[in-house]
């Protein structure tokens, strides 16, 4: 058994399959497993640099169709994301800790005001829950093959790449559902975190109620957002993807973003007017409104 351990552990790095492999078995084990505070650092870490890679990713990518494999990869990180709030829920409850990235996170977000902390984690949720990922849950798709303006094996290439896109976004349904369950699951957590800590520091640490607010309020309030946070970069990966319209030209989203939006110089001229007119409203900082008139017309 041991050299079969050793022999995965060699083969890991030289095969993505592995990879994927050992980072499920990695989530299982932090459900069950206690892991230590550097360990959770670097989960953090590594979570919030894969939700921005995910990112980057559809935002260049030529065609939804480049990235495929989406659903699984939502599914595979929202999995690990949960085994990591159990992880940190564990930590915090159990020793009063979560990590520096957490309780950095959380000092740097209460800014010494509790409601003011709770109200941005709301925030972000109800965003990232109401909005991203509910409106990213399905895309319709619609396609048309004009006859006589293709050949048949243009055609058959159309369909299948249409049959393929289908049964992506078909994945993103049922993917989508993840990541609002996630969303709710975060809530649960936040409640949690403060009863249990609250509970913990008056009943066994002999902590003052003042002390036991503020000290499990700032590492909720940051586990939750360090969560949330990837969901969120997550949330907009989906949406990126999904209501991407397949075109002719294979160009990323910001190129293609950009050269609509510069197209007509009258609708640029016909913004930077109405920016010129807003400027003059009573209480409105003109010098911001004719800078970015400015910037409009020279486009």
């Amino acid at each position: 058994m041991a050299n079969v351990l050793r022999d995965f552990i060699k083969r890991a790095p030289a095969s993505p399959d592995l990879m994927v492999a050992l980072m499920l078995l990695l989530a299982v084990a932090m459900m069950v497993m206690p892991i230590p505070v550097v360990v959770v650092d670097a989960l953090i870490g590594f979570n919030m640099g894969l939700a921005i890679l995910l990112m980057m990713v559809a935002l260049y990518v030529s065609t939804p169709l480049d990235f495929s494999s989406l659903p699984g990869v939502i599914l595979i990180s929202t999995v690990f994301r949960l085994a990591l709030t159990v992880a940190t829920t564990r930590l915090i409850l159990a020793e009063g800790e979560a990590g520096s990235i957490i309780h950095t996170f959380g000092d740097f977000v209460i800014s010494g005001n509790i409601v003011v902390g709770f109200v941005i984690f709301l925030v972000v949720t109800m965003v990232q829950f109401m909005v991203l990922a509910k409106g990213a849950e399905r895309v319709a798709e619609v396609a048309e093959l004009r006859n006589g303006h293709i050949d048949a094996n243009e055609s058959r290439r159309r369909r299948a790449e249409l049959e393929k896109e289908s049964q992506l976004y078909g994945a993103m349904d049922g993917a989508m559902k993840f990541v609002k369950g996630d969303s709710i699951a975060g809530l649960v957590v936040i409640c949690i975190n403060m009863l249990g800590g609250i509970s913990i520091g008056l009943l066994s640490k002999g902590m003052s109620f003042g002390e036991v607010l503020h000290h499990y309020t700032l590492l909720t309030i940051g586990d939750a957002l360090i969560s949330q946070i990837p969901a969120l970069l997550l949330s907009i990966t989906a949406a990126t993807i999904v209501t991407r319209v397949t075109g002719t030209a294979r160009i990323n989203l910001g190129t293609e973003m950009v050269s609509q939006l510069t197209a007509s110089t009258r609708a640029l001229r016909l913004a930077a007017g109405v920016l010129v007119v807003m400027g003059f409203v009573p209480g409105f900082p003109l010098p911001v409104f004719l800078m970015l008139a400015a910037v409009f017309a020279a486009v």
